[in-house]
C-alpha cells in the first residue's frame, strides 16, 4: 500500500514537472494540461484509455476540439501497445481530420504524426511512415516550420535504422537535431541524442555511443523523462560491451524505476530481460522470454545466440537460417516499399499537378465568366442608354408635333378672331348708315 502511494505521488510529481518536456502545444487550460501531461508520463498504461474517454467527453460537451485531440493522442499509444492497430489508425485518422488545415496547432500536428510514424515503423509499415514523413516535410517547407522538418527527418532516421542503414540513420537524426535547435524545441534534443547513441551501439561504435548518451544525460535534470530513457540506453551499451557489473546495476535501477514500465515499450523491456538472463547464465529462462518478442527478426537473432550458448547447434543453425530468410524477406519488402513509395509519390505528384491545372482552369473560368458578365452588363447599359435616347428622341418628336399643332390651331383661332372682328366692324358701319337715312 505504501509503495502504491509512493508510486502515485512520484507519477504526480513527474506529471507536474512535465511542462519542461511535454509542451502545452494546444494552449489548453492548466488543469487540463496537467491531466494530459500525467497521461503522457505513462503513455502505454491502459488507464490512459479512461483518461482519454474523459477528455473526449469534455470536448464533445464543451464543443472544444482541442480536448478531443488530447484524448486521441493519449489513446493511440495504448492501442499500439495492445496490438490493436485498426483502432490506432482510426484514432489517428480522426485526430488528423480535426487538425488538418489548422495552422494554429501545427506543432501539435507534427508531434502527433511523428509519434504515429514511430509505431508504423515498429510494426513494419515503414512505407506508410515514409509517405507521412515526406508529406510532413513538404508541409513544413511550404510553411517554413523547422519543427516539422525536425520530426520528418527523425522519422526518416528511424526508417533507415529499421533497414539497418546505420550511417544514413545517424545522418538523418543529426539533421533533425539541427532543425530542433532552429525551432528552439530543446525538449526534443536529448531524445535525438539517445537515438544516435542507440544507433552507434548497434554499429558497435562504443565511444560515439557513450558521447551521445552523455549529451542526453546533460538534460535529465530539466526533463525528467530523459533519465529513464538514458538508463535504458546505458543498459544496452553495457550489454553490448559485456560490462556485466555495470549492466546488472543499471538493469536493477531500471526495474526499480516506476516510470520504466510505462516509458519503455513491451519489446524493449523483454529484450533487456533476455540479455540480463543470458548474462546471468539463465539460458532456458532467456529462451522462454525471447519467444515473447513480437518481431520475428529479433526472436530469431536472440534464440540463435542462446542455442549456440547452450551447445544446441542444430537449433542454433535453424534459427540462423530463419534469421537469414527474415532478413532476405525484409530486404525484398524494403525494395517493394521503395517501389510503393515511389509509385505513391508519383501518383501524388500527378494528383497535385492535376489539382494545380484544375485550379488554373477554375481561375481562368472565373476570369472569363467575370469578363463575360462585365461585357453583358456593359452591353446592357449601352442598349439601355440607346433605348433611352430613342425614347427621348421620340418624345421630342411628338412634343414638336404637338407644339406645331398647337401653333397652327392658335393661328387659326387668331385668324378667325380677326375675321370676326372685320365682320363686326362691317355690321356696325351698316347699322350706323341705316340710322342716318
Amino acid at each position: 500500500m505504501r509503495f502504491r502511494l509512493f508510486l502515485c505521488a512520484l507519477l504526480l510529481l513527474a506529471g507536474l514537472s512535465a511542462r519542461g518536456q511535454i509542451v502545452n502545444r494546444l494552449k489548453v487550460d492548466a488543469p487540463t494540461f496537467e491531466r494530459y501531461a500525467y497521461g503522457r508520463m505513462q503513455q502505454y498504461a491502459p488507464s490512459n484509455l479512461q483518461l482519454a474517454d474523459s477528455l473526449y467527453a469534455e470536448g464533445v460537451r464543451s464543443g472544444n476540439d482541442k480536448y478531443k485531440c488530447l484524448a486521441l493522442s493519449l489513446e493511440f499509444p495504448v492501442r499500439f501497445a495492445e496490438g490493436d492497430y485498426a483502432r490506432m489508425d482510426a484514432a489517428v485518422a480522426e485526430l488528423k481530420s480535426l487538425l488538418d488545415g489548422r495552422k494554429d496547432v501545427r506543432a501539435f500536428y507534427f508531434q502527433t504524426l511523428h509519434e504515429y510514424c514511430q509505431y508504423l515503423v515498429h510494426i513494419g509499415r515503414s512505407s506508410d511512415a515514409m509517405l507521412e514523413a515526406r508529406a510532413m516535410r513538404r508541409l513544413a517547407e511550404e510553411e517554413k516550420r523547422p519543427l516539422g522538418k525536425m520530426y520528418a527527418f527523425r522519422i526518416i532516421g528511424l526508417i533507415q535504422s529499421y533497414r539497418e542503414n546505420g550511417h544514413l540513420s545517424i545522418r538523418n537524426f543529426l539533421q533533425a537535431a539541427r532543425y530542433c535547435q532552429e525551432a528552439h524545441a530543446e525538449q526534443d534534443l536529448p531524445n535525438l541524442y539517445i537515438l544516435v547513441a542507440q544507433e552507434y551501439i548497434r554499429m558497435k561504435h562504443f565511444p560515439e555511443a557513450e558521447q551521445y548518451c552523455a549529451r542526453a544525460e546533460a538534460y535529465q535534470d530539466f526533463f525528467p523523462l530523459i533519465r529513464t530513457k538514458a538508463l535504458i540506453t546505458r543498459a544496452c551499451l553495457y550489454n553490448a560491451q559485456e560490462d556485466w557489473a555495470a549492466f546488472w546495476e543499471t538493469y536493477d535501477r531500471l526495474n526499480a524505476d516506476p516510470l520504466y514500465a510505462v516509458q519503455a515499450d513491451r519489446d524493449e523491456r523483454f529484450a533487456l530481460d533476455v540479455n540480463y538472463l543470458r548474462s546471468r547464465g539463465m539460458l532456458q529462462e532467456a529462451l522462454s522470454r525471447a519467444d515473447s518478442l513480437s518481431t520475428p527478426k529479433d526472436r530469431y537473432a536472440y534464440k540463435h545466440g542462446l542455442y549456440a550458448d547452450m551447445g544446441a547447434y542444430d537449433s542454433a543453425y535453424d534459427q540462423l537460417g530463419q534469421l537469414v530468410e527474415e532478413k532476405d524477406s525484409t530486404y525484398i519488402k524494403v525494395q517493394n516499399e521503395d517501389l510503393a513509395i515511389l509509385d505513391a509519390e508519383m501518383n501524388n505528384a500527378d494528383l497535385r499537378a492535376q489539382a494545380q491545372q484544375l485550379r488554373h482552369q477554375n481561375q481562368n473560368t472565373i476570369l472569363i465568366g467575370f469578363i463575360v458578365m462585365f461585357a453583358i452588363a456593359f452591353l446592357s447599359i449601352l442598349v439601355a442608354q440607346w433605348q433611352l435616347r430613342e425614347n427621348l428622341d421620340e418624345m421630342k418628336r411628338k412634343n414638336g408635333e404637338i407644339l406645331r399643332a398647337r401653333r397652327a390651331y392658335q393661328q387659326a383661332l387668331d385668324a378667325k378672331e380677326a375675321e370676326n372682328a372685320v365682320k363686326i366692324r362691317i355690321l356696325q358701319s351698316r347699322k350706323s348708315n341705316t340710322v342716318r337715312l
